[in-house]
């Protein structure tokens, strides 16, 4: 497995299953140990790769790492500077058939690196409460909730209001 700092995402990104699945989803109180879980009906969850990826992409107050495994896209890792100097995660994906191998863990230890060398004193990131593989991933990794923002997907219809 090789990970690489990147401009963007290859033209190829598009092809692998970045999907999850949803059988459960995290409930309030969202700082409990462990964290609280209420079943829900199995779904998968596809969503789409944000554009600004593929665009070129430079300087300090952005990140890329890409993870390849030959021709494969394994994952990948997005961070920015914040406006507050926090270094923020804008997204995080690993492919279906490379999780559970360590990838996540490796591409946040990427994330942390760069956010310490930018002298970024904080990490924050953002994910839905019926990701609770990512809610568990994240606290293994040291994060602690910060906020519930129940409006932030009102938006986007009725089916993600609740994430």
């Amino acid at each position: 497995m090789e990970i690489i700092r990147a401009d963007m995402l290859p033209g190829s990104a598009a092809k692998p299953d970045f999907s999850f699945d949803i059988d459960s989803i995290v409930v309030a109180p969202f700082d409990a140990t462990p964290l609280r879980l209420e079943p829900v009906p199995p779904r998968r969850k596809r969503y789409g790769l944000d554009d600004a990826l593929y665009e070129p992409g430079s300087g300090t107050d952005r990140m890329l790492f890409v993870a390849r495994e030959g021709e494969d896209l394994a994952g990948y890792i997005a961070a920015s500077r914040g406006w507050n100097d926090c270094a923020t995660i804008d997204d995080l994906a690993v492919a279906r058939p490379f999780r559970r191998r360590g990838l996540a863990a490796a591409l946040m230890d990427k994330a942390t690196g760069w956010a310490r060398d930018s002298r970024l004193g904080t990490i924050r990131l953002e994910t839905q409460t019926n990701n609770v593989a990512a809610c568990l991933f994240y606290l293994r990794c040291g994060f602690v909730v910060g906020g519930y923002d129940r409006l932030l997907y009102r938006e986007l219809g009725p089916e993600r209001s609740e994430e």
